[in-house]
């Protein structure tokens, strides 16, 4: 890729940090971003559908944003850039209504060629019973070597990442804030590991912190990079449904673990479980019919 278009990317993306179909239309006669200091703000601001105090804020803002060294700032803070056009940007997410424009990744990137992903999702309240399926299921698809995509959220999503690395297998956290914002403080220490050892990506830049509305953004990352979801427990209004809406609108097989129906967090999953047909389901219907 052209320097000079990576780095307007770059600075495109800090300033107005919105998924690839919001871009789209500045880029469809300016593949290169290269008019894109040199236009009006009525025409940014009607390119972007957005109020012309906002396109002129923006337009400065980008302006500005030209002049900061983003391949140096990032190298100093270990941050590799991903664009949609870089080699490691996996082909599944510009599947998306909204594939992100840039992936800030720490760690392995070449993690994200793995053609075996599969997400595992559940509740942040995630009780023992959760582990004890997932110390069961996730051996074994580590052992087919599929590799493990979550949240690195509480609970089941921290399970999820801590057995796929003690089965000796490989796993990517999908991120919600940027990487200056790390988030839960509680997963420190799993981050670290993570991004030094495996992969941790995020498609905010590492300035932003943890809104509650980035997280179900983030959840269609984790379905777009996997061949299936697997889900423990969870409650309806959860964002692990919001995952698994994202996974059957791009037809992904979706699978759940079957438990005690007089618990909350295990009556209001949805149980897709029964249908699992593909490579892995003989991993999760080993579980199903262990009876434990």
């Amino acid at each position: 890729m052209d320097k000079l278009f990576v780095q307007r990317l770059n600075a495109l993306h800090y300033v107005y940090p919105k998924p690839l179909n919001r871009l789209s239309k500045l880029m469809a006669d300016d593949e290169e971003l290269e008019k894109l200091s040199r236009r009006s703000v009525l025409e940014l601001a009607f390119l972007l559908n957005v109020k012309e105090q906002q396109a002129h804020d923006l337009k400065k803002a980008y302006t500005e944003a030209l002049d900061i060294p983003f391949e140096s700032l990032y190298r100093k803070y270990k941050i590799t850039p991903i664009s949609f056009l870089h080699p490691h940007y996996p082909k599944s997410l510009l599947e998306l209504i909204d594939p992100p424009a840039i992936l800030y990744a720490k760690g392995r990137t070449e993690l994200l060629l793995v053609p075996q992903k599969i997400a595992v999702i559940g509740s942040r309240k995630a009780s023992s019973y959760s582990r004890k399926a997932m110390d069961t299921i996730l051996p074994v698809l580590t052992e087919h070597e599929f590799l493990i995509v979550s949240g690195l959220a509480k609970g089941a999503d921290a399970m999820a990442h801590e057995i796929a690395i003690n089965s000796g297998g490989e796993t990517i956290a999908v991120a919600g804030s940027g990487f200056l914002h790390p988030y839960p403080k509680e997963n420190m220490a799993l981050n670290i590991i993570i991004e030094e050892k495996f992969l941790s990506i995020t498609e905010y830049p590492p300035y932003m912190q943890p809104k509650r509305w980035n997280f179900p953004m983030r959840n269609r990352i984790i379905s777009g990079l996997s061949c299936g979801v697997l889900v423990t427990e969870a409650q309806v209004k959860s964002g692990t449904l919001s995952t698994i809406e994202h996974a059957l609108d791009h037809g992904k097989d979706v699978f759940a673990v079957p438990g005690d129906i007089f618990r909350v967090c295990q009556r209001d999953r949805i149980n897709l479980s029964q249908k699992a047909q593909n490579r892995y389901g003989t991993a999760i219907r080993f579980w199903m019919n262990t009876g434990n």
